[in-house]
């Protein structure tokens, strides 16, 4: 079984900037496809950034966001920096054991089998 705990959320006026961590045990990490979702009362849980054999981010985020992994510290990081209110929701993260390798299967969240608590960002004007 794999544990994913996240932390860093808050909250934060527009154009600042927050740092999300989520920390994986349970199994080897580095082979994992990790992403990050989030999700607002009332929508669909929405593609945030991924990393598989590459990294790959939302249009809504792409040169805000930054996404990165250490394995090491089987810890992946999101950085969100020009924050907007549109931005707030519950930031998740989530893993796949096995590499996802298709885009469209990176943005999907029912292909990821383990997922965090959640933490809440949130961005006022």
């Amino acid at each position: 079984q794999v544990r994913l705990v996240e932390s860093g959320g808050g909250s934060v006026q527009a154009g600042g900037s927050l740092s999300l961590s989520c920390v994986a045990s349970g199994r080897t990490f580095s082979n994992f496809a990790m992403a990050w979702f989030r999700q607002v009362p009332g929508k669909e849980r929405e593609f945030v950034a991924g990393i598989d054999w590459g990294t790959y981010y939302a249009d809504s985020v792409k040169g805000r966001f930054t996404m990165s992994r250490d394995n090491a510290k089987n810890t992946v990081y999101l950085e969100m920096n020009s924050l907007k209110p549109e931005d707030t929701a519950v930031y998740y993260c989530a893993a796949s054991p096995t590499k996802l390798a298709i885009v469209v299967n990176i943005r999907t969240p029912r292909n990821y089998d383990y997922w965090g608590q959640g933490t809440q960002v949130t961005v006022s004007s």
